[in-house]
């Protein structure tokens, strides 16, 4: 039974989207860390893309309602900041939604090239590597904003963290 509860407690928070980027789930991102069972209690564990993110207050609201309305009542959330989160918990199916979405997935695992290195980024739209940063921040801090030289169209690039 305890299984049974907690696949339908895990799948009623997987739900739970995004509000920066409402086409990914905070499963394709990775935020969603862990769901016990603790008694008839739900406990889940989520962790920010950065530090500071002003996204989890409401993604933290967004997961004791999604619960609230698949039938459990005891919902605790927790926020953890270690280990860090990292591009690497993104889904495939996240990084793809991403990309139709318009937004370019990050390049390669996480690591010390997303502090020093360059990536070289597709464009979302054309496919075209030929791609330039304007600004290392986008319409999000998680993101930076790029031109792509082919198509001349201004894209958001998921960072590498």
């Amino acid at each position: 039974m305890s299984a049974d509860l907690r696949e339908r407690a895990w799948a009623a928070a997987a739900s739970v989207s995004d509000p920066e980027i409402p086409v990914l789930s905070i499963a394709d991102l990775g935020v969603l860390r862990d769901v016990r069972m603790d008694g008839d209690a739900v406990e889940v564990t989520i962790t920010p893309t950065y530090s500071g993110c002003p996204a989890m207050n409401m993604i933290q609201l967004d997961i004791e309602t999604a619960l609230a309305v698949a039938g459990f009542a005891k919902v605790h959330v927790t926020s953890v900041l270690s280990p860090a989160w990292t591009t690497d918990w993104m889904t495939q199916e996240g990084r793809d939604k991403l990309r139709a979405y318009g937004i370019a997935p990050p390049v390669g695992p996480a690591g010390r090239r997303a502090l020093f290195g360059q990536d070289v980024v597709a464009c979302p739209r054309c496919g075209s590597t030929h791609t330039s940063r304007i600004a290392e921040f986008g319409s999000t801090s998680c993101k930076a904003l790029w031109r792509c030289e082919a198509c001349r169209e201004p894209f958001d690039y998921f960072k590498c963290h």
